[in-house]
């Protein structure tokens, strides 16, 4: 236990308290650190005894496993109890995790069913894929949303479809079209974890593809099956549904938006693979350039499950890659490239740049963002009361820039979950 950690005015920051009661950035930096990698050893190799904890770190606890998506996961396979209310936030979680499974398996019901008379055919993608092929039983697994991987011809007709299921486009990105429902309840959670009243979003993607940091990588003719019926469809293979798992979790990577249960996807997936399967995976050639972004989140799964994958696949991966993310690969904790990590970088990600001209490229963009970069992070802040509280959002983007460059600003996202977790009521784990 970290010194200075668990007097019971920590209890006082919550999201209504006041800046002098919250407790110090570096202070819950530390903290959070420390207990993302305690539960994480705890989901890949369970301990007998409870971590010695403060009050105050079982309250981050709270949050690095909703951050990290596994409190479910704890729920199950922790072998000791902890605080009661450590023990009953994990059992809620996990309630609400299952909750939210049915209703996204019954709206996916409607969808193939109306898919199917529509002759559009489908791809579930991720969360779901995993669910169809039993990697994870109902209420292991949260899902926040649907992903649904479509042909660029079938896109209106896809979005009349939805719209008999009550969703309505609401916003477009370079990577989706995002459907919400036009009968959406507010948000009843705290913004902790998992809720069963929250609202399903469905993810429309014509293709899966993610920016490194600015140079696209595509792998979606890997993805969509040769012969594909109307209907929800399965990947191809469950190589080609690995490959997609390690490219979601490079992207996050890069963006330091990581999550455990990514790497434990991986590590469940790999479990059900041989030699050949292995092999299949190295010798895809996306953007013909192999897979030199898959080592990052391959190298960070066989440090947390360490039987999980096969050292000649690392060994073939790192003769694509360069020294320097080499060894980057071997020397990054979980903490580091996920949502634990509290502080805002200026540049994330740039050492994924493959030339010195890209480098550049990406620190413009950075400083000077595009029209669409803004526009989504002003509707993050729209749609998220509680960002309401924190001022990132109300200066400039040329505040932004000096704060980044001579400080180290705490992350909006993180900062609202650590808040939600200081600030959570026993009654309202009852």
């Amino acid at each position: 236990m970290k010194a200075g950690l668990g007097t019971h005015s920590d209890m006082s920051g919550g999201t209504n308290g006041s800046a002098k009661d919250f407790p110090r950035i570096a202070k819950i930096a530390s903290a959070l650190g420390e207990v993302t990698e305690r539960l994480a050893r705890e989901v890949t190799s369970p301990t007998d005894e409870p971590p010695p904890w403060s009050e105050f770190e079982w309250r981050i606890a709270r949050s690095a496993a909703a951050m990290q998506g596994v409190s479910s996961l704890l729920a199950a396979g922790l072998r000791w109890k902890g605080p009661a209310n450590w023990r009953r936030f994990l059992e809620k979680q996990r309630s609400h995790t299952l909750g939210r499974h049915l209703r996204i398996m019954s709206l996916l019901d409607r969808i193939d069913s109306k898919a199917c008379r529509d002759g559009i055919a489908l791809v579930a993608l991720k969360g779901v894929a995993l669910h169809r092929r039993d990697v994870y039983a109902a209420g292991e697994r949260p899902m926040a949303d649907i992903d649904l991987l479509v042909h660029e011809t079938n896109l209106e007709s896809m979005t009349g479809l939805l719209s008999e299921c009550d969703y309505d486009l609401t916003f477009t990105t370079w990577r989706h079209r995002l459907f919400e429902s036009r009968h959406r309840a507010a948000w009843t959670s705290d913004g902790l974890g998992e809720h069963i009243d929250n609202p399903v979003k469905i993810e429309v993607h014509t293709s899966i593809r993610e920016r490194l940091p600015l140079s696209e990588t595509e792998i979606t003719k890997f993805l969509f099956p040769a012969n594909a019926s109307a209907g929800l469809n399965n990947y191809p293979s469950e190589v080609a549904l690995m490959m997609h798992l390690l490219l979601h979790a490079t992207g996050n990577m890069r963006a330091h938006a990581l999550r455990l249960i990514q790497l434990h996807d991986i590590a469940r997936l790999a479990a059900r693979f041989g030699p050949g399967d292995w092999e299949d995976l190295l010798s895809a050639r996306p953007n013909d350039s192999g897979l030199w972004w898959a080592l990052p989140p391959l190298t960070m799964t066989s440090h947390y499950y360490p039987s999980a994958i096969p050292p000649m696949v690392l060994d073939r991966l790192r003769s694509e890659r360069s020294w320097f993310l080499n060894w980057l690969s071997r020397n990054q904790k979980l903490t580091d490239v996920s949502w634990s990590n509290i502080k805002v970088y200026a540049f994330p990600g740039i050492q994924w740049s493959r030339t010195p001209q890209e480098a550049i490229r990406f620190m413009f963009s950075r400083l000077w963002p595009s029209r669409d970069a803004r526009i989504e992070i002003q509707r993050f802040a729209a749609n998220e009361p509680r960002a309401s509280n924190i001022p990132w959002y109300g200066i400039s983007q040329r505040e932004r820039i000096v704060r980044w460059l001579f400080s180290r600003p705490p992350r909006v996202q993180t900062l609202l979950s650590v808040r939600a977790a200081l600030a959570q009521r026993d009654d309202e784990l009852s």
